[in-house]
């Protein structure tokens, strides 16, 4: 079987009426995917978001279907595929990504730095950097081809970009798929705060099934679309420790010369910190 469609990190095959979707150990910053894979990664990444897909279900639904190879086509039934593959429902993909901010950190921090806003919406003054927000804000981008950069929009700006993909209907899912992402957020960052784990912000993105409901899809609160802060060393003022791929992106932003490819500690210390991420939010070993 070959994908029908290939993103930065996942593989997606068609399985007829469903998809199946692979989670490789490509690492992408940037933009750009890395020379080196981070083994286990892409089974974190599905069995993390089966975690919350499951957590979540009574917020809104979701596209997963089943994370057991012995449910789908004998193809992937080999090791390399046991862990990291999601069978999904098919669903006509809603053309924005649902960023969600509770703390103020990486471009939001940059943005208000400037003009004392992040993507047109006004914050309070003398925030620090890492600061937790009075309430978590929605600030949607548009979704880039590989090798382009999303740009972020405005809720408003939201609205008429989803009028032109669903006429009729784009203040209604705009407001819709806003409504989700922040309850989503506050559900699980809640959850993970009881685990030791502050979620500074992460990402969502929607579809829509055959009677046009909304239903959650792709990934859901791994380290590769979310920030995770541990709780017991967090202190607004700085940038903070973080069990996602920020220290790949730092390793990155001080090594110019790297040509995309990271040493070896580096790609170790990665993976360890996402299997950390794990065992502190699920209490499983992977």
């Amino acid at each position: 079987m070959k994908p029908v469609k290939e993103g930065k990190v996942r593989e997606i095959y068609d399985n007829g009426e469903s998809l199946i979707m692979v989670a490789t150990d490509r690492i992408s910053c940037f933009d750009v995917i890395l020379n080196n894979t981070i083994s286990k990664k892409g089974t974190v990444l599905t069995q993390m978001s089966k975690f919350w897909f499951d957590m979540t279900k009574d917020i809104i639904p979701n596209h997963m279907i089943s994370v057991d190879v012995k449910d789908m086509p004998a193809f992937f039934q080999q090791e390399k595929y046991d862990g990291n593959s999601m069978m999904c429902k098919k669903l006509e993909m809603i053309p924005v990504e649902c960023i969600v901010r509770g703390y103020i950190t990486g471009s939001g921090w940059a943005s208000y730095q400037k003009d004392g806003t992040v993507c047109g919406i006004k914050l309070p003054e003398g925030l620090k950097e890492s600061d937790k927000l009075p309430e978590p804000i929605y600030t949607p981008s548009t979704k880039a081809e590989i090798g382009d950069h999303d740009e972020n929009i405005s809720f408003e700006q939201s609205i008429v970009h989803l009028e032109k993909a669903f006429p009729g209907k784009g203040e209604e899912y705009a407001t819709k798929i806003k409504e989700a992402t922040i309850a989503l957020y506050k559900k699980c960052a809640d959850y993970a705060l009881t685990r030791g784990i502050i979620i500074a912000d992460t990402k969502f993105e929607f579809g829509l099934d055959e009677n046009g409901e909304l239903v959650l899809a792709d990934e859901m609160l791994t380290p590769d679309s979310s920030r995770f802060w541990p709780a017991d060393v967090y202190e607004p003022g700085h940038s903070q420790p973080s069990f996602d791929k920020q220290f790949a992106r730092d390793w990155l932003k001080s090594n110019k010369d790297h040509n995309w490819t990271l040493p070896e500690d580096v790609t170790q210390k990665t993976i360890d910190k996402y299997l950390q991420v794990y065992k502190m939010l699920t209490g499983k070993e992977l």
